[in-house]
């Protein structure tokens, strides 16, 4: 089990802060306490002991893997540029209209780099799928805020998971239900601003 001793080894992972996070978590593997990921040290020793060499990864590595890599790695640009233009947008663009603007360290979570049984390939992927699937998340709670403010219809079909704002939507083809709830159903945020 987890050291529990506060004057023990300090927290392999520290988690970003999130408002609702204040009880203690445990599983097999290690301890959350609040947002901070501790691990025993026998488990410490047991990652250590199954960490791959990089020269062993690479040198299993399947040759369309690392041929497809670049195009993989070279999606880092776009996704930069479309976390910086997502962020100034809520920034400035919220506020105006109300709307609880998204904590984006709620969808960036790099908790994986530091598992020790992962060489520094490993970390490196991991790394940046987190920072890949985590942004795409959080650009999709922002796109789910704005759609509440400015068409809060249904889709006429269902699709694959919608996004967290989509049940506070209005029903598709119900012309009277829209213009008699569509200022309440845009002002709807009373669950978000209860969490902050």
């Amino acid at each position: 089990m987890a050291n529990r001793n506060p004057s023990g080894p300090d927290p392999l992972v520290h988690i970003s802060p999130a408002n609702d996070s204040t009880a203690e978590e445990t599983s097999p593997f290690y301890e959350l306490r609040g947002r901070v990921v501790w691990f025993s040290e026998e488990m410490r020793r047991e990652h250590r002991r199954l960490q791959s060499s990089l020269w062993h990864y690479i040198r299993h590595s399947r040759f369309f893997v690392a041929l497809t890599s670049p195009l993989i790695y070279g999606c880092v640009v776009p996704f930069i540029l479309l976390d910086i233009f997502v962020t100034l947008y809520q920034a400035f663009s919220f506020p105006i209209y109300g709307i609880p603007k998204v904590v984006r360290s709620d969808y960036l979570v790099f908790d994986r780099g530091k598992l020790c049984y992962l060489n520094f390939l490993e970390r490196l992927n991991c790394q940046y799928c987190a920072y890949a699937n985590g942004l795409l998340a959080y650009v999709v709670e922002v796109a789910g805020r704005t759609e509440q403010h400015w068409c809060p219809i249904k889709h006429a079909r269902r699709y694959p998971s919608p996004h967290s704002r989509y049940s506070h939507f209005l029903p598709y083809g119900n012309a009277a239900v829209y213009r008699e709830r569509i200022e309440e159903v845009r002002q709807d945020f009373k669950d978000i601003r209860k969490k902050a």
